[in-house]
């Protein structure tokens, strides 16, 4: 092992889901930034990885990053571990990687468990491409200013959530995408209860209204990507090519429905393409 930054994936939850080589990695390397040294000094104990720690979070990534460009420049090997899956997405480490690359040294990624992939795998929705998202803003506002412009997208979209908002979220979700889009919810991956439910949109606030336990929890949540537009009538075409020479694509779209009775979805879907195009 060389002096390099290892991005190291580390279970969800299910310690049995850690690589060989994350252990070698990990009992390699002089110095293991963590997410939360507490949590994480759990899981070297269990494998009884005996590694000097440091705290690497949001509020000191940009200190944090500047220390281990320092340790890396004296030869050290350090590991970056977030508290489950991979680091660096939706989690500290984008910054500190960024860093050390600036500063010259190699960063090499230890692959491994990763919460949206795993809930991708088996949600059916991913024979095509899919879109990462991450966290949506916390307004509800905001939040729906992003599904807005996510409507149209054909590959699944795949969000993280917290379960203080996971209801509200969904909510949006509803209003932004309708009732009959698909909706695959993954709490809790890999730990004691471990829940992943598919179910249209339209029932999706239902379900965690029936049981206090589901907005408890880690939350991936997949959408099913955009249907391919059903034929759209001449009249409507004309219509929202005209409005589009004028007006934002949204907006287009929604007289476009008024106007010609069509889909709105089916509009704003369209729309998309003749903008790109």
């Amino acid at each position: 092992m060389s002096s390099s930054l290892y991005v190291v994936a580390t279970p969800l939850g299910n310690l049995g889901d850690i690589s060989q080589r994350a252990l070698d990695v990990l009992r390699g390397v002089d110095i293991i930034a963590a997410e939360d040294t507490r949590h994480s000094q759990r899981l070297l104990d269990a494998f009884g990885i005996r590694v000097r720690l440091t705290a690497l979070h949001q509020h000191n990534e940009q200190k944090a990053a500047d220390q281990l460009v320092h340790w890396l420049a004296e030869g050290k090997r350090v590991a970056l571990i977030s508290d489950a899956g991979t680091p660096a997405i939706s989690d500290p480490g984008a910054r500190a990687v960024a860093r050390v690359r600036q500063a010259g040294f190699a960063v090499v990624p230890v692959p491994g468990a990763c919460a949206a992939v795993a809930a991708l795998s088996v949600s059916g929705f991913a024979e095509g491409g899919f879109r990462f998202v991450g966290f949506l803003p916390p307004k509800s506002a905001a939040r729906l200013t992003v599904l807005s412009g996510l409507v149209g997208e054909r590959d699944a979209l795949v969000f993280y959530e917290a379960p203080h908002r996971v209801v509200e979220c969904v909510t949006d979700m509803l209003a932004a995408f309708g009732a009959a889009r698909e909706l695959l919810v993954a709490r809790e991956m890999t730990k004691l209860h471990e829940e992943i439910v598919r179910l249209p949109l339209g029932e999706a606030v239902a379900w965690f209204a029936a049981d206090d336990n589901r907005v408890r929890g880690e939350f991936v949540l997949v959408v099913q990507g955009a249907p391919e537009p059903e034929g759209l009538s001449a009249e409507a075409e004309r219509v929202l090519g005209l409005l589009l020479a004028e007006l934002p694509l949204k907006t287009a779209a929604r007289l476009a429905a008024d106007i010609s009775g069509e889909p709105k979805n089916a509009l704003y879907a369209r729309a998309l393409v003749l903008k790109r195009d």
